[in-house]
């Protein structure tokens, strides 16, 4: 991996392939559109799973990203099912983080029934601490990214507090698309009968939507106090 030129404002940080779209799909292309530099890092490839199969997963992905519009997108390689925030995947984020060095890592919320969407937000906090580390073996520079935000994820029926709830409104229905092109993971094989595991993403965010007075959003947590210059920046 060579550093980026212009590092990235934004690096959402995927246990599996599907999972960017899903918990933060309308995040990145609003993002997109105000003109900031949005990355994905998918840590698994997710498979194997019922219907899926590594090739399958590749052009799913592939289709994924060409609608959400995002221009870096990187497969970390690393154990689906079995995913642990050891030494070596802390060393492979880390050294990602200093290559592409963005201002904000979106990733997964810490409590949840997935073991891998519990091992990947304890690894995203780990490398980020060790993305400034000096004198090591990592790749490119030091640097420790300024924030962190956690996503919810599907897997846990629960219902903590966000810190911020981001309007999605306006790309929502380009969010779904993005979510159907993993025809092997929401679609095939899933019941059909309303509501389905597409209905209840969409109703989730609708959920979401309503508890800020808008359409549809996007929930995220904070571990870290969130700065605002101004009071009208609530507006």
């Amino acid at each position: 991996m060579r550093p980026l030129s212009k590092p990235l404002d934004i690096l959402v940080i995927a246990p599996h392939q599907d999972d960017a779209e899903i918990s933060v799909g309308g995040t990145i292309l609003k993002s997109l559109a105000q003109g900031l530099r949005v990355g994905i890092i998918d840590l698994t490839t997710g498979e194997p799973t019922p219907h899926g199969t590594d090739e399958l997963r590749a052009r799913e992905t592939a289709r994924a990203t060409e609608i959400l519009g995002v221009s870096w997108r990187h497969q970390l390689g690393l154990p689906n099912r079995k995913l642990e925030a050891s030494l070596e995947a802390r060393h492979r984020l880390a050294s990602v983080f200093r290559m592409t060095r963005p201002k904000i890592l979106l990733a997964p919320y810490w409590e949840d029934s997935h073991p891998d969407h519990v091992s990947a937000s304890q690894l995203v906090d780990a490398a980020r601490f060790w993305a400034k580390l000096s004198r090591s073996d990592l790749l490119g520079e030091s640097f420790h990214p300024p924030r962190i935000f956690y996503y919810w994820s599907i897997h846990l029926r629960i219902h903590p507090q966000p810190a911020f709830v981001v309007d999605i409104s306006d790309v929502i229905d380009r969010k779904m698309d993005a979510i159907r092109c993993y025809e092997s993971q929401v679609i095939t094989g899933r019941s059909t009968t309303h509501p389905t595991g597409l209905d209840d993403i969409r109703d989730r965010a609708r959920y979401w939507g309503w508890s800020i007075e808008r359409g549809y959003g996007e929930p995220f947590a904070s571990r870290e106090e969130i700065r605002i210059d101004q009071l009208t920046d609530l507006l």
